[in-house]
């Protein structure tokens, strides 16, 4: 295989975002990712949705499939189910991954398929016309909502841990050394890997995670596997875990450096991964960003593949009206003929 550059990922289309979108950013590290996996151009995939973010296949050149809305997880599984030679993506936003294709997502992770997820979060439906959607805050007013929102907000993250997704991670648009960084330990994981990232929608909700990018030392929580959970200017506050199990963010001079929390991103449970989720609900205050979970479970293609072999082992191969007879099958006889 050739050395391939950022500018053999990028394709002879025009670029159709709004000016200043947070998208671009996002392009950009992704293309810049790409050579560094080692993988031929001709075995990646990108699947997307409905959405602004769903343009992303017409500027990769790669191979690439714009389904329909919300269904991107279940036809990123069948592709990598059945050609496990292939790297797939799948790119999709808030009201794309978790509304109408909610049940899709979560399948994909529960079955840990082989695929790398990248979920643009706006908290807003930005294609169709500034719509709230299911990342939207309570109170959130918009075209569909008036007079505020009534709705409780999904934090794609929890959701994620809740479907026990073998690789969870937060990212933001802006932050490109820590986004492309997050984006290649993903691409580089066996299972389905989930990327949260934050992205400015400049048109519809301006500045929802400006507290994170104009103030990142406070309200940047990051998290680094086997490192305290630390932040600050100066590192002067931490995440402590109380004897109740719950966790607390608090001045480490007031608790000392042995009672800091140190990340574990392997633990097999995902319960404390939750927890630190569950610290900021949304980015309205010190934030956990970087790298949630990150454990091995068998991988759902492989799995499928060994109960092919399987089947072809015991019964013959080639003999298809016995394996899908089963072991019990069924004869109906005609009434009159007998």
């Amino acid at each position: 295989m050739s050395t391939l550059t950022r500018k053999d990922f990028a394709t002879d289309q025009e670029v159709r975002w709004c000016p200043g979108c947070g998208d671009y950013a996002i392009l950009a590290n992704v293309q810049g990712v790409m050579p560094d996996l080692g993988v031929d151009r001709e075995n990646i995939v990108f699947v997307s949705g409905i959405g602004c973010s769903s343009r992303f296949p017409y500027y990769m050149n790669t191979y690439g499939f714009h389904s329909i809305h919300g269904r991107a997880p279940a036809i990123a599984t069948g592709i990598s189910a059945t050609r496990p030679d292939l790297k797939v993506f799948v790119i999709t936003g808030d009201g794309d991954g978790l509304s109408i294709g909610g049940n899709h997502l979560i399948h994909a992770m529960r079955r840990n398929a082989n695929l790398t997820i990248v979920l643009f979060n706006n908290q807003i439906y930005g294609l169709t016309k500034g719509q709230y959607s299911p990342t939207s805050e309570v109170g959130k007013i918009t075209k569909s909502t008036p007079a505020g929102s009534l709705d409780y907000p999904f934090n794609p993250v929890s959701v994620a841990l809740g479907a026990e997704a073998t690789f969870v991670a937060r990212s933001i648009d802006t932050e490109r050394e820590h986004l492309s960084g997050t984006v290649e330990l993903a691409a580089r994981h066996e299972g389905t890997a989930f990327v949260e990232v934050y992205q400015n929608c400049n048109i519809f909700n301006d500045g929802a995670f400006d507290l994170l990018k104009e103030s990142p030392e406070d309200n940047q929580i990051r998290l680094e596997h086997g490192q305290p959970i630390r932040f600050g200017a100066d590192h002067q506050r931490g995440v402590v875990l109380r004897p109740d199990g719950m966790l607390e963010l608090r001045d480490v001079a007031d608790v000392g450096e042995e009672n800091i929390l140190v990340h574990d991103a392997h633990r097999e449970d995902p319960g404390l991964a939750f927890m630190l989720s569950r610290l900021a609900h949304q980015p309205d205050g010190p934030t956990p960003i970087g790298l949630f979970r990150q454990v091995r479970r068998p991988v759902y293609g492989e799995q499928m593949q060994h109960q092919l072999d399987d089947a072809v082992d015991r019964r013959g191969e080639g003999d298809l009206e016995t394996l899908l007879a089963g072991p019990d099958p069924w004869v109906v006889e005609d009434a009159v003929t007998g």
